[in-house]
């Protein structure tokens, strides 16, 4: 076949496939396009998740008329001022973004510098540009993107649902929000709850409130301040407690030079640092700021710059594997508040709930003794303290903790072993080691069996069965269970309500940003919901909206099967242990 040139419109569809192959990525460069050009103050709107229309308005520098036209051709950009390839030091490439998303979108540009009389207006519909028009505006630029890749019918087929898209598109102005707190970001349209976020101080405090305006408080209060530095790079930031994590790893966000990415080597590095600290199938939440001249790092490996290559990968992967490591045992003394929390509740005790078994009200000892003080009251309650009469005495919460402590191991090696637990495959439980393991014996060796795991097999082996045969059983709550989640995920579960439904947990929106659920599956025990429909949240992001109805059924069944089953930590009885091993 002969060589012959492209159309140049056509030419700009096909680059376009590289930098916008979806609506988040148009409102990531022109976001970028507004960061860069100063702006204080960034609002987004959207409708139909983005494809029907995209607007970004700013209070940033604005543009001339040269510049207008400019903007809209490819390789032409403001932000390679030398030509150095190595030293880029801004986030998007204006004459790449705008050309890509005017090839394959109508486009609108309305911008205005400060000293101007007043703004211009330029649009382009697929390609085709019109002559700049006068508009009145207020200092800044406007960009409007409407009907999306209707000029390529071919890629609207491989778009996901309007709400999976608007999820992406809030997930896109989250991220840069937290890489900029100085600057506010608000983020609206139709059909959806968006949200303002405001400008916050510089420095690690206004990270830190920016932070919790996108994580929400429990990251506040479960954050661990990291700053560390090496040769050239520094690394600084928030990450979470171990005792406080999530079912992946997509509330992990790690930024280099203000630019948000996903980078496997920096990954694998956090993945090494909690390794001490977490299970492999739990993940940290944390927000990780790497700082370095621009000449160490490769910011134009991925066409929408998702990737980064660094000069020195090892030298970073020591950089934040010792950071972190360093502010985890700095902080082993810290729980999540939620937990510290609740096992406080459980051990607390009210004075006025014992103190007519133990001791006369401060009324009656002031009479009898002349002392108007309550410091007799404290001294006869700490005299004729009996812990056994204590409403919260280990009595109530564990039967026979006062005769007979439980120990570790649970003494099965004080039993024989009946003959035919020796011969079963797993043999006859000997001892619990660290309240995780069990130790069997066996009649020519011996089988190490983690607790947590194997019955977590197990349930979910019944689960599957259940749902085959007549469906998870399932119970009707007293009171529904409101669980408070990220708008985003509120809705992916909302969505997803009738494949959970078939499981056996019942789930309907409650405002923005919540569900309550009604009926549960009739194993779970009730304080387990709450973090259960955390963990579906995130097993449906990660599985994304086009996952197969029985990957996801089989995700889900996983995921309850975990919350259902015996936890590391508990000790077992001998025929506790047998009856897992059988």
């Amino acid at each position: 076949m002969t060589i012959r040139r492209l159309d140049p419109i056509l030419a700009d569809r096909i680059a376009a496939g590289e930098v916008v192959e979806r609506p988040a990525a148009a409102v990531k460069e022109l976001v970028e396009n507004a960061l860069d050009a100063g702006a204080s103050r960034i609002d987004v709107t959207i409708a139909g998740g983005g494809q029907k229309l995209i607007r970004v308005i700013d209070d940033g520098a604005g543009m001339d008329e040269a510049d207008l036209l400019l903007c809209i051709e490819r390789h032409a950009t403001s932000k390679i001022p030398d030509g150095d390839l190595t030293n880029i030091a801004t986030l998007g490439f204006r004459g790449e973004a705008l050309p890509s998303i005017a090839s394959v979108a109508r486009l609108e540009i309305a911008t205005r510098r400060r000293e101007a009389p007043n703004g211009l207006r330029l649009r382009v519909d697929f390609g085709a540009a019109s002559t700049p028009a006068p508009v009145a505006l207020a200092q800044g630029t406007k960009v409007e993107a409407r009907d999306l890749f209707a000029a390529t019918p071919a890629r609207l087929k491989f778009l996901k649902s309007e709400r999976a898209e608007a999820s992406a598109v809030a997930d896109v102005v989250k991220r840069l929000a937290m890489a900029n707190p100085q600057a506010r970001f608000s983020l609206g349209g139709e059909g959806r709850a968006g949200f303002d976020y405001q400008a916050c101080p510089p420095g690690q405090d206004g990270l830190l409130a920016r932070l919790t305006q996108v994580l929400g408080r429990d990251f506040r209060d479960n954050a661990l301040a990291v700053d560390a530095e090496r040769e050239e790079f520094r690394l600084w930031g928030f990450a979470g407690l171990p005792t406080w994590h999530r079912a992946n790893a997509l509330a992990q966000f790690v930024f280099v030079n203000g630019r948000p990415v996903r980078d496997r080597q920096i990954a694998g590095a956090i993945r090494a640092a909690y390794m001490d600290y977490l299970s492999s199938d739990r993940h940290p939440t944390l927000a990780l700021f790497i700082t370095c001249p621009p000449r160490l790092v490769d910011v134009n490996v991925h066409p929408a710059k998702a990737e980064v290559r660094f000069a020195d990968p090892g030298l970073l992967r020591g950089l934040v594997v010792g950071a972190l490591k360093q502010s985890l045992a700095g902080a082993l003394h810290r729980a999540t508040p939620a937990n510290a929390a609740a096992v406080v509740e459980k051990f607390a005790w009210s004075p006025s709930s014992v103190a007519p078994r133990m001791a006369p009200s401060p009324d009656i000892a002031r009479q009898q003794t002349g002392v108007p003080s309550n410091a007799l009251w404290g001294e006869a309650i700490a005299r004729n303290w009996d812990w056994r009469s204590s409403p919260a005495a280990p009595s109530l919460l564990a039967p026979g903790f006062a005769e007979a402590p439980p120990a570790a191991d649970a003494r099965a090696h004080e039993e024989a072993p009946l003959d035919g637990d020796l011969s079963a495959p797993l043999g006859a439980a000997r001892a619990q080691i660290h309240e995780t393991y069990i130790i069997a014996q066996t009649r020519d060796g011996l089988v190490l069996v983690d607790q947590h795991a194997a019955h977590e097999r197990l349930v979910y082996e019944r689960l599957k069965r259940e749902r085959a045969e007549r469906g998870v059983a399932r119970q009707a709550l007293l009171s529904p269970v409101v669980v408070d989640l990220d708008p985003a995920d509120a809705g992916r579960l909302v969505e997803a309500a009738d494949l959970l439904a078939s499981l056996g947990l019942a789930v309907e929106p409650f405002g923005p940003g919540a569900v309550a659920v009604h009926e549960a599956p009739a194993a779970l025990r009730t304080a387990e919901i709450e973090p259960l429909v955390r963990d579906l949240a995130c097993s449906l992001a990660e599985d994304g909206a086009a996952a197969p109805l029985e990957k996801k059924l089989h995700h889900v069944l996983a995921t309850m099967a975990c919350h259902h089953s015996v936890r590391a930590g508990r000790r077992l009885g001998a025929e506790e242990m047998n009856a897992l091993l059988r």
